[in-house]
């Protein structure tokens, strides 16, 4: 199997305006990449780091009206996906799918990653997961 590279946490908020300064506050963290919106995803994006060799966070909040996010916001939201970078993404959906992951949508491309394309799958122990195409 192609290697899977640890990218990136997801974590949802209402509003990355309001959020992005509390990371800031709290743990010093920096937008590294965006924001960006995402009208295919239906969510805004920004990536946040506190430099080289540190976990890097998505912080996802809706972009419109029926988010793919908002059952999460209602839950609280909070952490809620990890995101792999693959060398070939198909060969990744079908190693995922062929150990019970349920494939949620996609490949489809994304403007946070240059319209790279992204999938979404579901783990059988309820972990989502992102791929991203390197």
């Amino acid at each position: 199997m192609d290697k899977f590279t640890f990218h990136h946490v997801g974590v949802a908020v209402r509003d990355l305006s309001a959020a992005i300064p509390i990371f800031k506050n709290l743990f010093d963290y920096k937008v590294v990449s965006g924001p960006f919106d995402d009208p295919v995803q239906n969510v805004s994006v920004c990536f946040l780091s506190r430099g080289e060799g540190d976990t890097v966070m998505e912080l996802v909040a809706p972009f419109g009206p029926n988010s793919p996010i908002d059952r999460t916001l209602k839950a609280g939201g909070g952490t809620y996906h990890v995101c792999y970078q693959v060398p070939d993404i198909r060969a990744a959906i079908d190693h995922l799918t062929g150990q019970d992951s349920l494939l949620v949508s996609g490949p489809v491309p994304a403007v946070a990653f240059e319209m790279r394309e992204i999938a979404w799958l579901m783990t059988d122990v309820g972990l989502l997961v992102e791929l991203v195409q390197a």
